[in-house]
């Protein structure tokens, strides 16, 4: 089975670089929120929190933060994810696309849209989807979205949309990195996911 991968790989430092403290350690407030993660579909907290979590002078102003984009974010949902997906894939993080791959697929993104969205801007027919992915990848590239993708943008995106659809590819660009340098693996349950969605696209290939 080839996994599907940027051209150049994903980042995986190995051995980890970082690693959760244990459970008992972290705080009784912590812990309810680790319990209030089976209200977004997961059993336990993904590890990019309990990471953070090392930090939690930082944690719990970047946690608000981040809960605006995802999942409280007022970007359509299968919009939001493409972005993510996108901004995973073009810094190459493997745990930050798994992570999504799961999301993508639970609120209604196809197999087939998350092999377009790692295929790129010109896998999208609509131009408005092609437009947004286009700003993620000069985000992501330049630093700066073009005046004609912007143009593009500004045809179904109020100003509220735009700063929104900004920050979070940079949020997600930011975090990519973190998760990068930190060496994190994907949880079980989302590894177990991310290879049913390979297994499905290899299917395919070969039917």
């Amino acid at each position: 089975m080839t996994e599907l991968a940027p051209a150049a790989g994903w980042i995986l430092p190995d051995p980890p670089r970082l690693v959760a403290a244990p459970p008992a350690t972290r705080g009784l407030l912590f812990r309810t929120l680790a319990q209030a993660s089976r209200l977004f579909g997961r059993q336990q907290a993904p590890d990019v929190i309990t990471v953070l979590h090392l930090n939690p002078r930082l944690f719990w102003g970047w946690l608000y933060f981040a809960s605006r984009l995802m999942p409280f974010g007022r970007l359509p949902a299968r919009d939001r994810e493409k972005l993510i997906l996108r901004t995973a894939w073009n810094c190459r993080s493997r745990y930050e696309w798994g992570q999504h791959v799961e999301i993508a697929l639970r609120v209604g993104v196809s197999d087939a849209e998350i092999v377009a969205v790692a295929s790129g801007p010109e896998a999208m027919a609509d131009r408005h989807e092609r437009a947004r992915l286009q700003a993620c990848d000069e985000l992501c590239q330049q630093g700066c979205i073009s005046t004609a993708t912007w143009q593009v943008l500004t045809e179904t995106h109020h100003e509220k949309a735009l700063i929104e659809l900004m920050l979070l590819v940079g949020h997600y660009q930011m975090l990519a990195g973190f998760l990068n340098s930190a060496g994190l693996r994907l949880e079980p349950p989302l590894e177990a996911s991310l290879q049913a969605f390979q297994q499905r696209l290899d299917g395919q290939t070969h039917a």
